[in-house]
C-alpha cells in the first residue's frame, strides 16, 4: 500500500513483508531495480521476518546530508559504500534507511550496540532520568552514578572496585596510561603492534597502526611483537611471542616500566585473538619489571565474547586496570576505568575532575544495559549464536578460496579475505565488492584489519540463529557473484 507524504518525504513499505523497498525516483533506484529483478528468485536468501514498521521519515535525503557533511564536518570522516546509507531508525538487530528499507546490522555501530538498537528498557531509563535531572556534576550527590559504579564493580574480579567514569574509550585509555605512570613513577609503556587504543596524545602513542598515527610527538611507548595466530612468525605459540617483552624491557627501558596495555581481541586490528598463553606470560614479565597490567575492554567487554563477560577472562588473567566504553552504554557516550583502591589513590595528589564523567543520564543508561544483559541472558546468547555463526562461517572456507581465516569468540568474529591462501595476500578490492553486494541484499557488516581486508562481525547481542543463517547465506551468495 502506498501513501503520499510532503515534499522530500519518502515512500515506505512494511519491511516484515518485503526484503526490498524502493521509491521509483529515489537515488538508489538503479541498484534496487536489479535487486527487485532477483526478488522472485527462490534461491535468493530471505531476511527473517520482524514485527516492526518504522514511522515515516520526512527529513533531508541522503544526498542533502552528504553535502552538508562534506561542507561542515570533519573532512577526515569517511563512509562505507559507494552510495552512503542514510540510516534513520533502529530496532534491536535491525536498521532502517530513509526509504524504510530494513537491514540486518552485523556491525553494531562498531561493537557498540549490545542490547539492541533502541532497546525499550534502556531508552526508558535514559528518558526517565532526562526528565528528572539531566546534569548536575559529580560535585553533588546523585544515586545514578553511585548505583552504576556499584553494579559495574560487581562484574569485575579481585580488588578491581574503584570506578572512574569518562565519555569514551580514548579518554578511558588516556586516564589509565596516566595512572600507570603516576603509580609506578616510570614513563615507559608497552603495547602491542597492530593494537588500537585511541586517537589522543597518549593513546595515539600506544596505538600501533600507522593509519591512525599522526606525525606528532609520541614518546615513552614500546610496541611488542603481536601474538598474531594467523600472520605471526610463531603462529599460536604465545610463550614465544612473550619473550620479545624481555628484549624490550632489557634493551629499550631502564629495566623498569609503567605498564602494559593490550586488547584480548584486537578489534580495529581485524578481530585478532591473542595467542594462547601470551597474556599470562606477558603480565608476569611486566609485573616483574614493576609495571601494572591494563586490559582494554572497549570492544571485547560486556559479554560480547560469550564465554566470559570480559575478554581478559578468556586468558586466565586479572589486570590491575580495566578500561571500557562502547557496549557499556549501548550507544550513549560513556566510558570507564576500573582499578584497585591503591592505584586509584594516585589521582588524589592533585585535582582530577571530569565534567561529564558520571553524568546521571549516561550512568542511568549504563545501569539499564547491565540489567538487560543479565535479564535477557545476552552473554549466553552471544556464546550460543556466536559459536553457531563461527561454525557456519568456517564452513564457507570449503567453498570460497578467498576466505583465508575465520576467528574470534562469541559475537566478535573476523573473516579475513585473501587472494591467495599460501601468501595470504590481502583481498583489499574484493572485500569492497562483497560488502557492496551484501548491503544490496540487506546486510550491513564492518571492515577492518591493518590491510582493510577483514570483515568485522560484531552485531547486537540479541542476534539470533536465523540472523546468523541469513548473514552467512548472503555472504555466500555475494562471494559467488564475484
Amino acid at each position: 500500500m502506498q501513501r503520499f507524504i510532503p515534499k522530500r518525504a519518502l515512500l515506505r513499505k512494511n519491511q516484515s513483508q518485503s526484503l526490498f523497498s524502493c521509491r521509483p525516483n529515489s537515488s538508489v533506484a538503479q541498484s534496487c531495480t536489479s535487486l527487485n529483478q532477483q526478488e522472485d528468485d527462490t534461491s535468493l536468501p530471505k531476511m527473517p521476518p520482524f514485527d516492526y514498521t518504522p514511522p515515516p521519515y520526512t527529513g533531508p535525503s541522503a544526498d542533502e546530508i552528504l553535502l552538508k557533511r562534506q561542507t561542515y564536518l570533519n573532512p577526515a570522516i569517511f563512509h562505507f559504500y559507494n552510495k552512503p546509507l542514510n540510516l534513520v531508525d533502529g530496532k534491536m538487530q535491525y536498521l532502517y534507511d530513509e526509504n524504510g528499507r530494513r537491514y540486518l546490522d552485523a556491525f553494531g555501530g562498531i561493537a557498540t550496540v549490545c542490547c539492541g538498537h533502541c532497546h525499550p528498557e534502556v531508552v526508558e531509563s535514559i528518558v526517565n532520568q532526562t526528565k528528572r535531572l539531566q546534569h548536575s556534576t559529580v560535585l553533588y550527590l546523585n544515586h545514578a552514578v553511585a548505583d552504576f559504579a556499584e553494579a559495574l564493580a560487581s562484574k569485575l574480579p579481585g580488588d578491581l572496585k574503584v570506578v572512574f567514569f569518562t565519555n569514551s574509550g580514548t579518554e578511558a585509555n588516556e586516564l589509565a596510561l596516566m595512572m600507570a605512570r603516576l603509580y609506578t613513577g616510570c614513563q615507559d609503556v608497552i603495547s602491542l603492534r597492530n593494537g588500537y587504543h585511541g586517537n589522543a596524545a597518549g593513546t595515539m602513542g600506544s596505538t600501533a597502526q600507522s593509519s591512525y598515527k599522526f606525525n606528532v610527538v609520541q614518546t615513552g611507548v614500546h610496541h611488542a611483537l603481536n601474538p598474531d595466530q594467523y600472520r605471526g612468525v610463531f603462529g599460536s605459540d604465545g610463550l614465544k611471542y612473550a619473550r620479545d617483552l624481555d628484549d624490550l624491557i632489557t634493551y629499550g627501558t631502564s629495566g623498569r616500566v609503567a605498564g602494559f596495555i593490550a586488547e584480548a581481541i584486537q578489534g580495529v586490528g581485524g578481530i585478532l585473538e591473542l595467542a594462547p598463553g601470551y597474556l599470562p606470560a606477558a603480565y608476569d614479565r611486566v609485573r616483574k619489571a614493576g609495571g601494572i597490567c591494563m586490559a582494554d575492554e572497549v570492544q571485547s567487554g560486556f559479554a560480547r565474547t560469550g564465554s566470559h563477560f570480559w575478554g581478559f577472562e578468556g586468558h586466565g588473567v586479572v589486570p590491575d586496570i580495566v578500561t571500557m566504553a562502547k557496549g557499556i552504554g549501548n550507544g550513549i557516550p560513556l566510558g570507564a576505568v576500573v582499578t584497585t583502591p591503591e592505584i586509584a589513590k594516585v589521582l588524589t595528589s592533585r585535582s582530577y575532575f571530569n565534567t561529564f564523567g558520571g553524568n546521571p543520564v549516561c550512568t542511568a543508561g549504563g545501569l539499564a544495559v547491565l540489567r538487560v544483559i543479565e535479564k535477557e541472558k545476552l552473554q549466553q546468547n552471544a556464546f550460543n549464536v556466536g559459536s553457531y555463526l563461527k561454525n557456519r562461517l568456517t564452513s564457507l572456507m570449503e567453498k570460497h578460496e578467498i576466505i583465508g581465516d575465520v576467528r574470534g569468540r562469541g559475537l566478535m568474529l573476523g573473516v579475513e579475505l585473501v587472494t591467495d591462501r599460501q601468501s595470504k595476500t590481502p583481498a583489499k578490492v574484493e572485500i569492497l565488492r562483497v560488502m557492496e553486494q551484501m548491503k544490496e541484499m540487506g546486510v550491513l557488516i564492518g571492515k577492518g584489519g591493518f590491510y582493510g581486508n577483514v570483515f568485522r562481525v560484531t552485531p547486537p547481542l540479541c542476534f539470533t540463529k536465523e540472523n546468523a543463517d541469513f548473514l552467512v547465506d548472503v555472504m555466500d551468495y555475494s562471494m559467488s557473484k564475484m
